[in-house]
């Protein structure tokens, strides 16, 4: 999953689109390179940001989605937790919403999803993005989390979304210390048996700055490449990243090493 973020203030990217077509361009780069999935923001999502009107997202978003839906036919996300937002994303040519709030946020996301017959991303994130760093504590991170998704899981269904239509993501770095997200990520495999697709997103996060020692996130490529790898072979499912190039060629031969018959290249 390419990230396009269509805002002036996220963390490591943010300012550098200007608009509907641009973000063509660099959605297309982005599947050319090797993304199966364009997933496209209006609100940054980092630590300490302020919320971002309806509106403004909408005018950020609508119309960038409907030039890369022109262009492309693959999957393309709005990643925002406000249901008006999705809904014109979905007009547009948007086939997923990725929900940082699970559903919590606005009571009318998940009847819209289970109307339009669409797909879910469910995020834990505890607090929300203004004050999630602020101290965030767990007993059992893995656990709690798990629970998490599995109670917003019942919900997201009892509104008539099937359970086909919802991956998990357990919110790296969304009200998580470095040592929770070390945690979750070590629990890569028992997230995938919560029974969902797994999205992981460690993609030029602080905690992988502390830990390499880099505090440039667009200089967290192999960092963020060594999460990226472990969270495939323990069967995550997609994986949301910026730097789509270098972390295709991870993906593709973590795929090659679990094939015994690999297809597509001379094995000669």
């Amino acid at each position: 999953m390419g990230v396009i973020n269509l805002t002036p203030d996220s963390f490591s990217d943010g300012g550098q689109i200007s608009g509907p077509n641009e973000a063509a361009d660099v959605a297309e780069g982005m599947v050319q390179a090797g993304a199966d999935w364009i997933d496209v923001g209006g609100e940054s999502t980092r630590p300490g940001a302020s919320p971002v009107s309806t509106e403004e997202q909408i005018r950020r978003t609508a119309g960038a989605i409907g030039a890369i839906r022109h262009r492309l036919d693959t999957i393309i996300s709005i990643d925002t937790t406000e249901s008006l937002v999705a809904d014109c994303a979905f007009a547009e040519g948007a086939n997923v919403v990725n929900d940082i709030s699970a559903g919590r946020r606005d009571a009318r996301m998940f009847p819209l999803v289970a109307r339009h017959r669409l797909a879910i991303i469910l995020l834990h994130m505890q607090g929300e993005p203004r004050t999630m760093q602020a101290a965030p504590c767990y007993g059992d991170v893995t656990r709690e989390v798990g629970d998490f998704l599995i109670a917003r899981r019942q919900a997201a269904m009892e509104t008539g979304i099937p359970q086909s239509g919802i991956l998990f993501d357990p919110g790296i770095g969304f009200g998580k210390s470095v040592s929770h997200n070390l945690q979750l990520l070590r629990d890569t495999e028992a997230l995938t048996r919560l029974g969902q697709p797994l999205v992981v997103g460690p993609s030029r996060k602080s905690f992988i700055g502390r830990i390499i020692g880099e505090v440039r996130p667009e200089r967290r490529v192999f960092g963020t490449a060594a999460s990226v790898a472990w969270c495939v072979a323990n069967g995550a499912t997609v994986m949301r990243v910026h730097d789509v190039g270098p972390v295709s060629q991870v993906v593709r031969m973590i795929q090659a090493i679990f094939d015994p018959n690999p297809a597509g290249f001379s094995q000669e």
